[in-house]
């Protein structure tokens, strides 16, 4: 097969290599250096992220807004600093709109118990797609089985596409909130969330963005999509783990009820009542995250750096490539053929399963993802058990993407 290592490039950052700013990606696994296609999982950290974080501990580790002291006063500074950051990041209209969670399925799992105890009655309806992760269909099965309400899915079609016109459909009068996946972390599909969030606000219905394959890779703006919840985590952008961005657009959060109780959500507490906090601290109960906070700040600097949009265009690159190199491999067949797509390649080879594939290409150096990747509904509408899935990031290279062919066709000759 031929290589396209000559026609493109490593994606350069500050006049070398963006990979050479990870230092897990220099290491050897099993005797062979490490090639990292599990990067819709989690990605690595560049060396300024590692840097923040021993910094942190290093020089202003301590709790936030409970202390007079230097050193509180500093953590605290740092910490609303990265909510402003975050809040210029998405382009949300104020900083306290801005929640730190646990990640994209705390800040789901927040707006699921939140915004149904406020809004979702028996009889009423909640509409999801048929491409979401389990982060965005369990907690709304929750709310709805609560409640005595309806969960809705829109379908989707044998590329992975979503069936958008059965939308019409699903939405009514009782529909109470649309959560989406902006991205589907099994298949890549790119949805049409800016229709999606249109066709649902005509009819006064608030949707929530489940963004967390979305952040790492396209700008968002949530006052230009208009959309009234977005989610993602920083675990999955450069940033540490442990770490979620809740956005939420003012008019909701004032009106939903604390999803914790606890420290810093309060005003006053007596034994008779208890005044809750103004936002954001009336959803952030307890000491948070806070290296995770505070270096989540270093992570966004690094991605948008790069610049984020060019570092999409190049993510396409070696989507395309990878796509082309892999259906050369006799028996291996995509799952996800939608037209629009990020950086995420899931495959089957027939009469393989997922797991071999991947245990036989992790001995040889490269880590991918195998099994249902928390999506088992769309496994069931494909008949299958799971996937090997490969997904991108700007320090991949198309280097690697032709040792991935290569040891594919070791492992197809292994298996049969």
């Amino acid at each position: 097969m031929k290589t396209a290592s000559a026609i493109l490039p490593y994606f350069v950052f500050q006049n070398k290599p963006v990979r050479e700013y990870f230092p897990a990606l220099h290491q050897q696994v099993y005797g062979q250096s490490l090639v990292y296609f599990d990067n819709a999982a989690t990605t690595q950290k560049p060396q300024s992220v590692i840097d923040a974080i021993a910094t942190y501990y290093a020089t202003i580790n301590s709790n936030v807004h409970r202390g007079v002291h230097y050193l509180s006063q500093q953590a605290t500074e740092a910490g609303e600093e990265t909510r402003k950051r975050v809040a210029a990041f998405i382009h949300a209209r104020h900083a306290h709109e801005i929640i730190f969670t646990r990640g994209t399925t705390e800040s789901i799992n927040l707006v699921a118990y939140s915004y149904s105890k406020l809004a979702l009655k028996a009889g009423d309806n909640i509409v999801i797609s048929a491409m979401e992760h389990h982060s965005n269909i369990v907690p709304w099965q929750i709310a709805c089985e609560d409640h005595g309400a309806e969960l809705r899915v829109i379908p989707m079609d044998e590329n992975g596409e979503l069936l958008l016109h059965t939308l019409d459909n699903l939405l009514d009068a009782r529909t109470r909130l649309v959560a989406i996946t902006w991205i589907s972390n099994a298949l890549g599909t790119v949805n049409p969330i800016q229709a999606i969030i249109q066709k649902a606000h005509a009819l006064g219905i608030p949707v929530l963005i489940d963004a967390a394959q979305a952040a790492p890779h396209i700008p968002i703006d949530v006052q230009a999509i208009d959309c009234d919840f977005l989610a993602f985590s920083g675990h999955k952008m450069f940033g540490p783990t442990g770490i979620g961005i809740l956005y939420g657009k003012e008019e909701w959060l004032d009106r939903m009820p604390p999803y914790q109780g606890g420290g810093e959500m309060i005003k006053s507490v007596s034994f008779e009542k208890t005044t809750y906090n103004d936002l954001p601290f009336k959803f952030e109960a307890g000491t948070p995250h806070i290296e995770g906070i505070i270096c989540l700040k270093a992570a966004i600097d690094f991605l948008e750096a790069l610049p984020l949009t060019e570092a999409h265009i190049y993510e396409q690159q070696l989507l395309q490539y990878a796509t082309e190199q892999l259906q050369q491999i006799p028996d291996l067949r995509i799952i996800g053929q939608a037209k629009k797509k990020s950086g995420v390649i899931s495959f089957i080879i027939e009469d393989t399963h997922p797991y071999d594939v991947g245990v036989l290409l992790d001995k040889m150096g490269i880590a991918v993802r195998t099994g249902h990747h928390c999506t088992q509904p769309i496994m069931d509408f494909f008949g299958i058990p799971g996937t090997v899935r490969v997904s991108l990031a700007v320090y991949n290279t198309v280097a690697e993407i032709d040792r991935l062919v290569q040891s594919l066709d070791r492992v197809v000759s292994m298996l049969k």
